[in-house]
């Protein structure tokens, strides 16, 4: 059971092979076996799992026969989940019960999901391996001496590992894209204001969003469905009809345009990689699809940008967690200033400490111009890059991530090297563009993807894409030693 897709247990349980409960029960099982060599959950929820799947049978029972009804998944641990922790990985929030649940949460429970746990993360989704978190370490199933990504890792991991077939996850840099390469996973980072962001724990406001990571590009479409919409809670959600992205799967790719930009192949992209991408190049080729050259001028700017608003945002949003109203409150406190200063201190971990760190300094007199605003000035230029290759081109593609999977501990001592591992992804939250990455090969063992980027509002379009290719290809089916 732990193999099949979504798509696969959809179409189970409306044939009534197996009931939900059953399916639901076989994965618990299976996450109390496993996971404690890989640390993706940070909280197990059985109780509310097995009473889900329960009304999904009942449901079913009566008629119903929805895609996600009665399918088991896991949320990301910064959705809140109302009456269970929601941590965002980080001590701040252990003991955090949220008084209310997430849009995405509230809307794919509505479409009868069944919630199996909440997944580890980076603290406050700040990380590209899935090692800052409060709760330590995630493991990536093809190597457990490896990350898996971040900070989506946890998600990543337990679906790479067949713990469930799909999980929920967040974007602001590549944290959707980048585990999603590096565990062998399609994941797709939606248009910004295409799933509603009420209830979903804020790092950087102008560039977070939600999303799908899966094994297919068939299962990331039955996921998003039940994601996407408008939210009147969400003042930054897009009020734009959701299409049916089921229904796109299987268009033709003949004559699709393909953008190849030149600047994705310089120095820092492993050459093994490179050969990979030139190989679902060809295979994308064979569908009919039309390669051509393309440039992104203002692509090196992008990390430096980058790393100036989103830290500059997270101070702002990591403001409220002062030890007064939620959260860690330091002991026995001298005055209000302590209150503050050791709260804070203590409840958040170095990572946390150094991006606020940086995003007040950004952010203060003086500086502001010289640094936040140019940052702003240079995403404009980015935003424009892709805007006029869209004239040209219908997708984007190149490689995810620069390098492989790195070792456990690896980047640690130097962040800045860590930051430089999302110089493909970040782009598409600057300008706000959806993004894809799927299976491609494997370099020394270790899964590589390849990323996919479209204009506002054409995620079936990407799906499209990767579905066809992974109809040619078989690098999705393969499964880590062991799992």
């Amino acid at each position: 059971m732990h193999q099949m897709t979504l798509a696969e247990i959809a179409r189970g349980l409306a044939d009534k092979k197996f009931s939900s409960e059953e399916l639901t029960k076989v994965l618990l099982a299976r996450i109390t076996q496993l996971d404690p060599q890989l640390n993706s959950f940070i909280s197990l929820t059985e109780e509310l799992a097995l009473e889900q799947a329960k009304a999904a049978d009942a449901r079913r029972a009566n008629g119903e026969n929805g895609a996600l009804l009665g399918a088991p998944i896991a949320h990301k641990d910064l959705f809140c989940t109302q009456g269970i922790r929601t941590s965002c990985g980080s001590k701040m929030l252990d003991n955090f019960k949220a008084p209310y649940d997430a849009t995405v949460v509230s809307k794919l429970a509505a479409a009868g999901t069944v919630t199996l746990g909440k997944t580890n993360m980076d603290e406050f989704a700040m990380g590209s391996a899935n090692e800052s978190s409060w709760y330590g370490a995630v493991k990536n199933p093809w190597n457990l001496e490896h990350v898996p990504g971040g900070s989506s890792g946890g998600s990543a991991a337990a679906v790479a590992a067949r713990l469930l077939p799909a999980a929920t996850a967040t974007d602001t840099g590549g944290s959707i894209r980048q585990p999603a390469a590096f565990t062998n996973l399609t994941g797709l980072k939606p248009t910004y204001g295409r799933v509603s962001r009420w209830g979903m724990i804020a790092y950087a406001s102008s560039l977070d969003q939600g999303g799908p990571l899966a094994r297919t590009a068939e299962d990331c479409a039955i996921l998003l469905q039940g994601m996407a919409g408008f939210d009147p809670n969400d003042s930054t959600s897009i009020d734009e009809p959701v299409p049916d992205y089921a229904a796109g799967l299987n268009g033709s790719l003949q004559g699709l345009r393909i953008g190849v930009p030149k600047e994705y192949f310089g120095a820092g992209l492993d050459p093994r990689i490179a050969d990979l991408i030139q190989n679902s190049i060809k295979e994308l080729q064979k569908l009919g699809a039309v390669i051509k050259e393309i440039s992104l001028p203002n692509m090196q700017h992008a990390i430096p940008a980058y790393y100036v608003i989103a830290p500059a945002e997270a101070s702002s949003n990591l403001s409220r967690f002062d030890g007064v109203r939620f959260g860690h409150r330091c002991e026995d406190p001298k005055n209000l200033e302590d209150l503050y200063k050791r709260s804070r201190g203590e409840g958040f971990g170095p990572e946390v400490q150094r991006r606020i760190m940086v995003g007040a300094y950004a952010l203060s007199a003086g500086y502001y111009d010289a640094y936040y605003l140019k940052a702003q000035k240079i995403r404009r230029l980015v935003k424009n890059d892709f805007m006029a290759a869209f004239n040209e081109v219908d997708i984007i593609l190149g490689p995810t991530t620069p390098n492989p999977a790195w070792k456990l501990g690896a980047k640690n001592s130097d962040p800045v090297a860590a930051y430089l591992e999302d110089v493909y992804t970040i782009t598409a939250n600057l300008a706000g563009l959806p993004g894809l990455s799927m299976p491609a090969g494997f370099v020394d063992g270790l899964p590589v993807g390849v990323q996919l980027l479209a204009p506002y509002f054409q995620e079936g379009r990407l799906l499209n894409v990767a579905h066809q290719y992974q109809l040619n290809t078989d690098w999705h089916t393969r499964t880590p030693t062991g799992f």
